[in-house]
Formats: structure tokens, C-alpha cells, sequence
């Protein structure tokens, strides 16, 4: 018979295993609507740049895997935001200069870099670093360098539509604030669920299931990224 403790983990890691299942269905795909409107998009459209910024990055499995993992043991209020505010610098800088400079990277090898960060902080947190290394690396300018790979894994998505000029920049700006919304709403439910399990005793158990959860949905991503390189 289960504990009490075992069964809030194995609970976990049924609730992670069905959302990894469900990889194909939502993350970056962009629905019909969404993908009409990039398509034949003229002028400033500020507020449904920023709905889709928004929606993009509560979507976004691997920047909300990615995040997780970063907050996962931070306790205090400014940690948090200080981490969240560098990864939103790292992103917001390559989101912007990657679209207005037209820097062309292969979505495929950014997504699988993207993939290889949520592994990274998932073994940083199960303390792989430190009994293989004998030291972490450090975690404010892996989550600064980290964060410029998923600006660009941002800007590629948005390249596929070839936006125009007119408005480019404040629809860009809108799409960034967007997402920085998105990850607001998304990260207070992460917190908040962290938050609750750090009141059992249950909590070493989930953070280790969570954080080996978080390293396989690493390599899922990264592998599902290669195949795509390779094939196409």
C-alpha cells in the first residue's frame, strides 16, 4: 500500500507524463486563426499581438519547463524575481534583435538548445553538478545565456510569417509584453503548487520526481528537435 507521501509523487508524475503526451498538440503550434491573422497582418495591431504573445508563451512548454526549473528552489521573493528578470532580458534582447535584424537561425537547432536548458536545470537541481563536478555552474548567467537561445527560439517562430515593416517594431513590442504576461499568470500557478507541496513532507520525493521529469522532458524535446533537423 502506498504512503501518503508516495502517492502525492506518483500522483506528480502521472499529471507530468500526461502533459508530456500532449507535446504535439499545443506548445508552439499556432492555430488556424492565429496563423490567418500573421499571415495578412498590416499596420500596428497592439493588443492582439500582445493576446498571442500571451498565449504563445502559456503554451509554451519549454520556456514554462525551462522556468520552473530556475524557481524550483528559490524561496525568496527577489530571487525569483530577480531570475525571472534576467531570463526575461535574455529573451526580450535576442526576441527583438533576431525579427528587426533578420537574423535567420534554424528553429530546429534553437528548440533542441531550448530542450538541452530544461535538461541542464533539471540536473542542476538534483544536485548533478555538484557530485560530478564538485561545483554548479553559475546560475544567474545560465539563466541570462539560456534565456537569449529562447529569445531566438521566439523570433523564429515569428520569422514564418514574414511580418511586415509597417509596425514591425511595436508589434513586437506588444507580442514581448505579451509574453512577459504569460509567464506572470503561468508562474504564479507553478509557485503556487510548489509552494503547497513545501508544507509536506513529501516535498524531496516531488522535487525529485518533478526535476527527473523535468530532465526527461528535456531530452524529449531535444530529441523530437534533432529528428525534425534531420528529416526535413
Amino acid at each position: 500500500m502506498f504512503s501518503s507521501s508516495n502517492r502525492l509523487t506518483v500522483i506528480v508524475m502521472v499529471l507530468c507524463l500526461v502533459g508530456l503526451s500532449a507535446f504535439d498538440a499545443v506548445a508552439h503550434g499556432v492555430d488556424e486563426s492565429t496563423r490567418l491573422f500573421l499571415l495578412n497582418n498590416t499596420g500596428v495591431q497592439f493588443f492582439a499581438f500582445m493576446y498571442i504573445g500571451a498565449k504563445h508563451m502559456v503554451t509554451g512548454y519549454d520556456h514554462l519547463l525551462f522556468l520552473a526549473g530556475v524557481i524550483f528552489f528559490l524561496y525568496k521573493s527577489k530571487d525569483i524575481l530577480l531570475y525571472v528578470s534576467m531570463f526575461t532580458l535574455g529573451h526580450s534582447l535576442t526576441l527583438l534583435f533576431g525579427v528587426l535584424s533578420d537574423i535567420q537561425v534554424n528553429a530546429y537547432i534553437i528548440d533542441a538548445i531550448i530542450g538541452f536548458s530544461v535538461v541542464y536545470k533539471g540536473f542542476d537541481n538534483l544536485g548533478g553538478f555538484q557530485r560530478t563536478l564538485g561545483f554548479s555552474p553559475n546560475a544567474k548567467v545560465a539563466v541570462l545565456v539560456f534565456g537569449l537561445f529562447h529569445g531566438f527560439g521566439l523570433a523564429t517562430k515569428l520569422q514564418e510569417f514574414q511580418l511586415p515593416q509597417d509596425g514591425l517594431l511595436a508589434n513586437l513590442i506588444a507580442f514581448n509584453l505579451g509574453v512577459e504576461l504569460g509567464q506572470f499568470a503561468a508562474l504564479t500557478i507553478i509557485l503556487l503548487v510548489i509552494s503547497f507541496w513545501r508544507k509536506h513532507s513529501s516535498f524531496q520525493q516531488f522535487s525529485t520526481a518533478s526535476n527527473t521529469l523535468l530532465m526527461s522532458a528535456g531530452f524529449m524535446l531535444i530529441g523530437f528537435q534533432l529528428t525534425g533537423y534531420f528529416t526535413s
